[in-house]
């Protein structure tokens, strides 16, 4: 079964263990392998992942060329590249074509970032993804630092004011707020993806999910390094659903949604 991981993390080598650190502290929780490339794709061997999605995010705008500069340079055909952004970078809609010549989409991690997705200062932004078509891996739901920032009711108004907008809600619309995702959410045009989620919902929820949301729109994603791909993988195998929707889930999606092989 062909297997892609939608949501991952990597760092250079030389800030790896500074960035693994760092996580570890803002999550409170041990890291088990040093996020790089390398072990991204020993990872990926280990669960029997073909192709992962890389992003990184730009906690500052002045963080966000350098960062995709290195992001660009990865040139390899199991690693699908979703660049970093910024909603305050000066010249965003520079970087955007940038982006959208050198790679899939982009992520946004509102509270990382220190930004209500849902702030009318940052709609030309949207415009501009919505204009390019450019996917955003959005993180939704409680965070690891501060107030939420990416609430299901604050995504719901960016998929409302901005109908053509390509969104995967990072943890299944929302961590931790998984009820308010199917009340908000479900239906709605956008994508889930099943990372730090999908093994810790209820399975009457998450048959809920199935029902009101479809399987059609459903991503597989790890969140590596912080969580491992092999049990959500195994997780997903052996849901009572059938090998297509499982094969939709663990791939067919997310090549659909950025139109790879």
């Amino acid at each position: 079964m062909d297997i892609i991981d939608a949501h991952t993390h990597i760092w250079p080598e030389k800030i790896a263990f500074k960035a693994k650190s760092y996580l570890e502290n803002v999550i409170n929780h041990q890291i088990a392998i040093l996020p790089t490339f390398d072990n991204l794709l020993r990872y990926m061997d280990v669960a029997g992942v073909s192709k992962s999605v890389i992003s990184s995010v730009a906690s500052r705008p002045d963080q966000v060329v350098p960062i995709n500069n290195w992001l660009f340079s990865l040139k390899y055909e199991r690693i699908i590249v979703f660049a970093a952004i910024h909603p305050f970078l000066y010249n965003f809609k520079e970087e955007l074509k940038r982006i959208k010549d050198n790679c899939f989409g982009v992520k946004l991690q509102p509270n990382f970032q220190n930004f209500y997705v849902n702030d009318e200062k940052i709609f030309h932004f949207y415009e501009e993804l919505e204009k390019l078509q450019l996917p955003i891996l959005l993180h939704c739901g409680v965070s690891y630092c501060g107030d939420v920032k990416s609430s299901p009711d604050k995504v719901e108004k960016i998929i409302v004011k901005f109908p053509n907008i390509k969104i995967i809600g990072a943890h299944m619309g929302g961590y931790l707020m998984w009820k308010e995702s199917l009340e908000v959410l479900c239906g709605k045009n956008l994508y889930f993806d099943t990372s730090d989620s999908i093994r810790f919902m209820k399975k009457e929820l998450l048959d809920k999910f199935f029902t009101h949301h479809g399987f059609e729109r459903i991503i597989y994603g790890s969140d590596f390094p912080i969580e491992s791909s092999k049990e959500d993988i195994n997780f997903i195998q052996l849901l009572n659903i059938s090998e297509e929707n499982k094969q939709k889930i663990l791939s067919g999606n997310i090549k659909k949604l950025l139109n790879i092989n």
